[in-house]
Parts: C-alpha cells; structure tokens; sequence
C-alpha cells in the first residue's frame, strides 16, 4: 500500500484555473481554507489528505486534487 496523497501549498500555488482565478495569494489560501473548514496551519506545514479536496463541491478543490494525484501518479 502506497503513502497517502496529501495536497500541499505548492499544488495551490500551481491550481490557477483561469485568467483570473484560482487562489493565487495568501490571504486568498487562507480565506479559501476558513471558508472550507480546512486547517490552514496543517495543510501548510505537511499536507492535507486528497480526499478531503475531492468531498468538496469546488472546482479549485478539484483541480489541487487532480495535480496531486497527477503528481503522486509519477512517483
């Protein structure tokens, strides 16, 4: 059984969606995770499980899941 996937701040950083979307900044992450009930402090220290973005009705949570499995997919 392999490790968990864990999406972290560098798959936020690398999520923008559009033109002007995705959660580029900050206080963007930081208002997108209150809004979601996520924990800020542990997904920027070590990750946070994919599943946790996949339960969400969002397309930003949907696409930081997509790049992480897309990045642990390639080892």
């Amino acid at each position: 059984m392999g490790s968990p996937v864990l999406v972290t701040v560098e798959h936020a950083r690398a999520a923008k969606l559009g033109e002007h979307s995705g959660v580029l900044c900050a206080a963007g992450i930081r208002t997108w995770m209150d809004r979601h009930g996520l924990d800020l402090r542990r997904f920027l220290d070590e990750g946070l499980p994919v599943e946790q973005f996949e339960a969400l009705d969002d397309a930003f949570a949907q696409r930081l899941a997509a790049i992480a499995r897309e990045e642990a997919s390639r080892g």
